[in-house]
């Protein structure tokens, strides 16, 4: 259990390395998949992981920066750091679209990754937005997280709000 988490971490670090890349250089995301995840190769769920989480942040871009700025409504989205700004895009990413992975190990991972590689108050700022992100999440009722594990909200429960709704 652990090696499989040290690989997650590991796989979302080269993630975010990726997106960095990608932010900078504005290449095309499959040259940026080829040369930064090449490392990966060797491990095919790894990779695959990897690529799909970069290709799916890189998607929905625009989507997760709205949801972002909602909740820094009081700062210039600009002025985030560029690293905790991809950090974020990935951990919301993976709460939004990754419906096999428990939030909560979606938030910690990208908490570890802001105290790794961003300022010493990026993880208690990660961890506010991610947050408010799931509450959000949970209270629209679109929280489609399933298996075991995770949101005790997801499956039967969470349909049946959403039927409830429509009635």
């Amino acid at each position: 259990m652990q090696n499989r988490s040290v690989r997650r971490r590991i796989v979302r670090e080269k993630v975010m390395q990726a997106l960095y890349a990608y932010e900078i250089s504005k290449d095309p995301p499959e040259h940026v998949i080829k040369h930064v995840l090449a490392g990966l190769e060797d491990n095919k769920d790894a990779h695959a992981f990897a690529k799909q989480l970069v290709l799916a942040a890189i998607e929905h871009t625009a989507d997760i920066d709205k949801v972002i700025k909602t909740k820094v409504a009081n700062w210039d989205f600009k002025r985030i750091a560029l690293v905790d700004r991809l950090i974020l895009r990935m951990g919301i990413c993976e709460l939004l679209y990754f419906k096999d992975i428990p939030p909560k190990v979606s938030m910690n991972e990208a908490i570890e990754l802001a105290k790794l590689f961003s300022t010493e108050k990026s993880g208690q700022f990660v961890n506010g937005i991610l947050d408010a992100v799931l509450e959000d999440v949970k209270k629209s009722g679109e929280y489609a997280k399933a298996g075991r594990g995770l949101f005790e909200g997801a499956g039967p429960r969470a349909n049946k709000s959403k039927s409830a709704k429509a009635s």
